[in-house]
């Protein structure tokens, strides 16, 4: 007896393809449905999410360049995608989804698999990613594949107050092309000096070239002591500007990273947004009390997972570092 075959029943490539920017529409499609169905299976009924800002998923598949990953049916749809983001030594996954009509066959595993082999490939020495919390299906999944949990990432907002700031305010974007270019190496050198081996300095620079927000500097006399990369950019496609979101976060003391708070508030302001969004791991629990303090209210958390055999290093000891495992 012959059967109906549709692309849902399709054979999925074992192979991926790169994503390019043309996929972008096609993505948004499986993401949303993907997202909306796992809110779906954890009793939120009725809850959609939109689709992402197209230049969002620019930023994601051009840092990630041959870590950005998709799955192709026989017939050419998306049946999965995995972004593996590489900065240095710093490894993490995500966005990452399988369509809902094709999960249960062994699709999860493999797109985790391959994105856990090129970030070990690419010389990785952490590789993690974000998953929510109440979702224990997730959290089962990603512990099979090896990941272990660690500290929850709180995400605080706070209102963006016209403040007078001293030092006065500096912006990467707002620097002569050339001396950009020495600030981004200072950047980088204290990035090293607070957990060696991470890079910054692809995000730093196409957060730049897409216009999407700007990296606030903190200088004390002629020494870079904090900086913070933030986007202004809304996160949903046709959503206005609200928040401004700190995507990486470094500083020499906890009182640099305070004073580059009040500096991260006055650049939202400029920036025509309503608060700051920072999301804190929850080792850094000074800087989390200092904004607690200074008004943040929580608004968010997500699991942080690490690779059993490429843990997460702790929080230095003197000093601030917030890095965003999600775009």
């Amino acid at each position: 007896m012959a059967t109906l075959r549709t692309w849902r029943t399709d054979p999925v490539a074992e192979t991926p393809e790169r994503i390019t920017v043309g996929d972008i529409p096609a993505l948004n499609a499986v993401f949303s449905d993907a997202f909306s169905e796992r809110y779906r299976k954890d009793g939120l009924v009725g809850v959609r999410v939109p689709h992402l800002n197209p230049l969002i998923w620019r930023y994601a598949i051009e840092g990630a360049q041959v870590g950005a990953m998709l799955w192709r049916t026989e017939r050419g749809a998306i049946a999965a995608f995995n972004i593996a983001h590489r900065s240095g030594s710093e490894g993490w996954m995500g966005p990452l989804a399988v369509l809902p009509e094709l999960q249960a066959r062994g699709l999860g595993r493999t797109i985790v698999q391959a994105g856990v082999d090129h970030l070990r490939g690419e010389g990785c020495v952490t590789i993690g990613l974000e998953t929510m919390p109440r979702t224990m299906d997730n959290i089962g999944f990603y512990s099979r594949q090896g990941f272990l949990p660690g500290p929850l990432t709180v995400t605080l907002t706070y209102e963006a107050v016209a403040a007078a700031v001293e030092p006065p305010l500096v912006l990467l974007g707002r620097l002569a092309p050339g001396r950009r270019d020495d600030v981004i190496a200072e950047c980088a050198a204290l990035l090293a000096t607070l957990r060696p081996g991470w890079d910054w300095r692809r995000e730093l620079a196409l957060t730049d070239a897409l216009a999407l927000g700007d990296t606030v500097l903190l200088f004390r006399g002629t020494t870079l002591a904090a900086f913070a990369l933030c986007h202004a950019a809304p996160l949903v496609e046709g959503r206005a500007r609200e928040e401004l979101r700190v995507l990486k976060l470094a500083a020499r003391s906890d009182a640099d990273a305070e004073a580059l708070l009040g500096h991260v508030g006055e650049y939202a302001r400029r920036a025509g947004t309503r608060r700051v969004a920072v999301r804190v791991q929850g080792d850094a629990a000074r800087l989390y009390a200092a904004l607690v303090a200074r008004g943040a209210r929580v608004r968010w958390t997500d699991l942080r997972m690490a690779l059993g055999t490429h843990p997460e290093p702790a929080q230095p000891a003197d000093g601030v570092l917030l890095s965003n495992w999600e775009i």
